[in-house]
């Protein structure tokens, strides 16, 4: 968001500070470096019509050939302003980056349909499917089912690499890419365009979705040069017209992409330390789309069901909650978390959350579009959603559909692409 903005926003903004719970501290700062911009500009503007007034004088004297001694102490006072000017301009200059750093961590104003509330135990639940119930009489959790099949091995990830990575191997490693084809051709047939990004972006790319500068501890990266290991292909795919004005009649543009994340769960330790559920490197199929402000709303609505249809595909009980002012993303104004039922668990799990950003991201990454109507360019509304988490579905098929002798049968729309009805010892 720019200063003009928070400016003509300013109640609707700390409305919506207090119901994220965040105080009111960044709006102070952002309004004393407003102000002395204000100062530094109107001393600026001041200093420029007194050099412009010295300049007409000077000239005057100059073409009427008088008072020379006057034209030379009009000439260093000119020269004594011009360089107070330049003062000013670098102070100015200095404090617009400022200014620019800290409205990269004021959140999205959020829609007026999201709930208040304070966290998780907040977030209303919208609807729910199927039957969440016990496979078996005392079901397994993921992680005790995948190490007795064979297809898990974290002792040895740890030995390689450290905490919260896994090997996937055999039938594990098939189902994990039997999810991925699967989940992609799903989302191509209802009308996606598949693309591959990269999985290494540059830092304009991370502020321009969000990620930066706030959520830095999150990240990888690179030193030399610099780039982020993706945290979900949503921030290649959104960066893709970053800079770029699209035309309305190409709107909405949808991508499904696959990509693995990777995130240090800063913040995370002691959460979820067995098994799949929050690990450093994980594999997505990301849902994203570029719409206008006129049917971002309904849009949201479609990206979400579309999200919902693989849980249904494969028969996953699962539940869509509408997050709260209190638990919802930094940069969205409205998401919904669709969470599976996980029996080893005994509770819902998150597996996808989809958002729409309206123009937040649009903003930052100054992607535009023409309006057919005319006029001047307009901020598009970008919205994405995991379409799914292929790890905590890979976890939804094991915890659902064991068996008491430890096998796991596979969903039947996936079996065409796994190769077998079942996975077994």
């Amino acid at each position: 968001m720019d200063y003009r903005f928070v400016e003509l926003n300013r109640e609707r903004l700390s409305r919506a500070l207090k119901a994220r719970g965040v105080g009111p501290e960044l709006l102070i700062k952002l309004d004393e470096l407003g102000k002395r911009r204000r100062e530094l500009q109107a001393d600026h503007d001041q200093k420029r019509a007194r050099l412009n007034s010295l300049s007409a004088e000077i000239g005057k004297l100059q073409k009427e050939k008088r008072e020379p001694k006057k034209a030379e102490e009009l000439k260093a006072r000119s020269s004594e302003l011009k360089r107070e000017i330049q003062v000013c301009e670098q102070s100015f200059a200095t404090l617009d980056a400022e200014l620019s750093e800290e409205l990269l961590y004021l959140p999205n104003v959020l829609h007026e349909s999201v709930a208040e509330g304070k966290g998780a135990a907040d977030n209303p639940v919208v609807r729910t499917w199927g039957e969440p119930k016990k496979p078996v009489p005392n079901p397994k959790s993921h992680w005790e089912l995948g190490e007795s099949l064979g297809i898990l091995d974290f002792e040895r990830a740890a030995k390689v690499t450290g905490a919260r990575f896994a090997f996937l191997r055999g039938a594990g490693a098939r189902l994990e890419r039997a999810l991925i084809n699967f989940m992609m051709d799903l989302h191509r047939g209802r009308g996606y365009e598949e693309i591959w990004p990269p999985f290494l972006v540059n830092r304009s790319s991370m502020v321009g979705t969000g990620q930066l500068p706030k959520f830095g501890e999150e990240a990888f990266r690179t030193a030399d040069p610099e780039f982020y290991l993706v945290p979900t292909a949503e921030v290649p795919v959104t960066n893709l017209f970053r800079n770029e004005t699209l035309v309305e009649p190409d709107l909405p543009i949808s991508f499904v992409a696959f990509s693995p994340c990777f995130r240090r769960e800063a913040g995370s330790y002691g959460k979820d330390t067995k098994g799949l559920i929050r690990q450093h490197q994980f594999d997505k199929v990301e849902l994203v789309k570029f719409t206008t402000p006129e049917r971002s709303y309904k849009d949201l609505e479609t990206l979400t069901a579309d999200a919902e249809e693989v849980l249904r595909q494969l028969e996953l009980p699962y539940r869509v909650v509408g997050l709260c002012s209190g638990d919802i993303g930094h940069a969205s104004a409205k998401t919904y978390d669709i969470e599976v039922w996980l029996p080893g668990q005994g509770e819902y799990r998150e597996i996808s959350s989809c958002s729409n950003y309206e123009d937040f991201q649009a903003r930052r990454a100054e992607i535009k579009y023409k309006p057919k109507a005319g006029g001047k360019p307009q901020f598009v509304h970008t919205l994405n959603g995991s379409g799914l988490a292929i790890g905590r579905t890979l976890i939804a098929i094991l915890e659902n559909c064991q068996k008491e002798d430890g096998s796991a049968v596979i969903p039947n729309a996936l079996v065409p692409y796994f190769g077998s009805a079942k996975i077994a010892r």
